[in-house]
């Protein structure tokens, strides 16, 4: 099987387009879609637009009563319980959903968290790299039956900060120095490997994968962040007033995601990251912070990646019986 080309397919959509404008004229009547944190910042936007265009969207959430409540007025929306820090909760979670006989077109690994204290879960695990990668790995693979009867898509939520840096190999938990944000870009490097990987070893199913990068967007994902950061940064002034050019809002924010979900543009296509409603280009060393960096889409690395996230999470959908 070839890969998919890291280029852009010239979608017709672009850094402004919002979640609605990429599903006009698609009909997700019968669609299940799963999506995590799909209550908050650009989570909500794709759960609304998701069911906006008639698919059932369940959100898995941490808060369940918080999300309940913030997805209130939106048809076609299931609220149920998931820690994605908490490898037994993300068990039970999927367990319940596999025995409502449910089959799964979508998934969008959307929550996480960002540039967090140093922070320990699980095993011992930085909370980074435990939350965004290894409980998504694990929530895929428990409901792997359920995503490939239904032979669709699985969206993993990267970000640019994946040209941070790489996986730390001889370092994965970062327990001999933390820096939140190498912990950060690791773990983003991690979405995208692991969508690389998936889409390996699930595209003879059916099912294909792609990772996204949002673009950036004010949103509760920045909490961790002292506002004296963020305005050193340019993000914000002294009143929290959003200063930065090129900032999406949140339904822009949630375009890439959806369209990756969704777009007929990608048949038989995954594999890939994508940035602006496309599939985008290579990273260009000393060019625009853009693009994929070679380290989040090596194969190798994404397989060794995959093999190192069974052996901690024990669960392993495609591991020969």
């Amino acid at each position: 099987m070839t890969t998919t080309a890291q280029h852009k397919i010239g979608s017709g959509f672009g850094a402004q387009s919002t979640a609605a404008d990429v599903l006009g004229g698609i009909d997700l009547t019968g669609k299940l879609v799963v999506i995590t944190g799909g209550y908050s910042g650009i989570g909500i936007e794709a759960t609304r637009a998701l069911a906006g265009a008639g698919a059932r969207v369940i959100v898995p959430a941490r808060r369940p009563e918080t999300a309940t409540q913030e997805l209130a007025g939106i048809e076609g929306v299931e609220v149920d319980e998931l820690d994605l820090g908490d490898l037994d909760s993300v068990r039970a979670f999927a367990e319940r959903f596999l025995a409502s006989g449910r089959d799964i077109d979508i998934v969008i690994n959307n929550a996480g968290i960002m540039a967090c204290p140093e922070t320990r879960i699980g095993k011992g695990w930085e909370a980074q790299f435990a939350t965004n990668h290894l409980g998504h790995y694990a929530l895929v693979n428990r409901l792997w039956p359920a995503i490939e009867r239904g032979g669709g898509r699985v969206v993993a939520v990267s970000s640019t900060a994946h040209l941070r840096g790489g996986i730390q190999w001889d370092d994965v938990q970062l327990e001999h120095g933390y820096d939140k944000w190498l912990a950060y870009g690791q773990a983003k490097s991690a979405n995208v490997l692991f969508a690389v990987q998936l889409d390996a070893l699930a595209k003879d199913t059916g099912v294909r994968a792609f990772a996204i990068h949002p673009g950036g967007i004010l949103t509760p994902l920045q909490r961790h962040l002292p506002k004296e950061e963020m305005v050193a940064a340019g993000w914000i002034d002294e009143d929290g007033n959003l200063t930065a050019s090129g900032f999406k809002t949140p339904e822009q924010g949630a375009a890439t995601e959806v369209w990756a979900a969704t777009s007929p543009q990608l048949a038989d296509l995954g594999g890939v990251y994508c940035e602006d409603c496309d599939i985008a280009e290579p990273w260009v060393a000393d060019g625009p912070r853009s693009g994929v960096a070679p380290h989040a889409i090596d194969p190798e690395q994404a397989a060794r990646l995959w093999a190192l996230s069974a052996e901690l999470t024990g669960v392993d959908a495609f591991a020969a019986s």
